[in-house]
C-alpha cells in the first residue's frame, strides 16, 4: 500500500492551523515609532506615510496612552525640533523637544517603555549624523556629542538609549557616560546593523532630516555586506550593548538570521519607514489586503529571529492580534 504524505492535514480549519502554527506574533513584540515637534495641538500627518504624524507633546500623550489601551507597551522617540545648528545642541539640552517628551510621557502614562533614539541628524542644519570639517562626518567628536545626549536623555526618564548614528566606538562612549552619570542599570538598544539604505525616504520627511549634502554612505553601511554586518555587531556587542538591532528588516531578513544565530543578545529590528509606506500605498491601490501583508511582513521578521520589532503598523497590528 502506498502512503500518501497529507500536510494537508493541518491546514483544513483555522483552528488547527493556529494550533500547530511555529512563529507566533504578539503586541509585546512591537515598538511604536513616534515623532514629536514643537507646539501644541499639532497633530500633522506625514504625507508619504498615512497615519503617521508629527505630534507635539500633548497628541504624543494622547498617541502613547491609546497605543499602551492596544497593549504596545514600548515607544521609540524621534525629536523634530524647530531649531537646528551645526552641532545639533537641541539632541542634548536638558529642555530638548525629547527630553520634555519623555518627562511628558512618564508623568502621563503608565507602564509604558520609553526608547530615546540617539542621533543627531534631525538637530543638525546640515542633516548628517555628527560634526562636520570639510564636508566630513567627524568620528570622534561626534561621540562626545552623542554620549551627553545619551546622558540627557537617561536624566529625563529614557528606559532604553538607542544609538542609530553608525558612528566608530558609539556604543562604548556612550556606556561609559551613562556609567559614569549613574545610569548603569540603563540598556542601550544598539543600531548595531544600519545600512545605508533607499528605504528611508518617508522617514527623512518625517523627521527633517534629509542631507543638505552628499548622503551617509561614508558611516552607514553598503547593502551588500554581510561579513561587515557580523563584524559591526560584534563590535557592539563587546563595547557593552544589550540589544543588537538590524536596520532596514524586510530586505535583510538573512542579516537578522544571522546576528540571531550568532549571537546571545535581543535581537531587534526596525520595519522602516519605506517598507511601511509601500504597504500603504499598494493598498491604497487596491493591489493588495494591507492588513494581510503587514501582518505576513512583521511574521517574516520574527520568523527571521527579531524577538523584538519597531514598526509603525505596532497598533494597528495589536489591535488585529488581540
Amino acid at each position: 500500500m502506498n502512503l500518501i504524505e497529507r500536510p494537508r492535514r493541518l491546514r483544513r480549519t483555522e483552528s488547527i492551523r493556529a494550533l500547530v502554527r511555529e512563529t507566533r506574533l504578539s503586541p509585546d513584540d512591537f515598538v511604536y515609532p513616534l515623532f514629536v515637534c514643537e507646539g501644541e495641538g499639532v497633530r500633522r500627518e506625514v504625507s508619504s506615510m498615512p497615519g503617521v504624524f508629527n505630534l507635539s507633546t500633548d497628541h504624543l500623550v494622547t498617541e502613547v496612552e491609546a497605543a499602551r489601551g492596544a497593549g504596545v507597551r514600548s515607544v521609540i522617540l524621534f525629536g523634530v525640533p524647530d531649531q537646528k545648528d551645526a552641532v545639533g545642541g537641541q539632541a542634548y539640552a536638558e529642555d530638548g523637544i525629547t527630553q520634555r517628551a519623555v518627562r511628558a510621557i512618564k508623568r502621563e502614562v503608565k507602564d509604558v517603555l520609553v526608547i530615546a533614539d540617539n542621533c543627531l541628524c534631525e538637530y543638525t542644519d546640515h542633516g548628517h549624523c555628527g560634526v562636520i570639517d570639510g564636508g566630513e562626518v567627524l568620528n570622534d567628536p561626534t561621540l562626545e556629542l552623542l554620549a551627553r545626549t545619551a546622558v540627557s536623555q537617561a536624566e529625563a526618564g529614557a528606559d532604553i538609549i538607542a544609538p542609530s548614528n553608525m558612528m566608530d566606538g558609539f556604543v562604548a562612549a556612550i556606556r561609559d557616560a551613562l556609567d559614569e552619570a549613574g545610569f548603569e542599570q540603563t540598556p542601550i538598544m544598539s543600531y548595531a546593523v544600519k545600512y545605508a539604505s533607499g528605504f528611508y525616504g518617508p522617514f527623512r520627511e518625517a523627521a527633517g532630516s534629509t542631507p543638505q549634502f552628499g548622503d551617509r554612505r561614508a558611516y552607514q553601511m553598503d547593502p551588500a555586506n554581510v561579513r561587515e554586518a557580523m563584524r559591526e555587531a560584534e563590535l557592539d556587542f563587546e563595547q557593552g550593548a544589550d540589544i543588537l538591532m538590524v536596520k532596514p528588516a524586510l530586505p535583510y531578513l538573512d542579516i537578522i538570521r544571522a546576528v540571531r544565530e550568532r549571537f546571545d543578545l535581543p535581537v531587534a529590528a526596525y520595519q522602516v519607514s519605506g517598507e511601511y509606506a509601500m504597504i500603504k500605498a499598494a493598498a491604497r491601490l487596491g493591489w493588495i489586503d494591507e492588513e494581510r501583508v503587514a501582518l505576513e511582513s512583521l511574521t517574516s521578521i520574527k520568523r527571521a529571529g527579531a524577538g523584538i520589532i519597531l514598526t509603525y503598523f505596532a497598533v494597528e497590528m495589536a489591535k488585529r492580534l488581540n
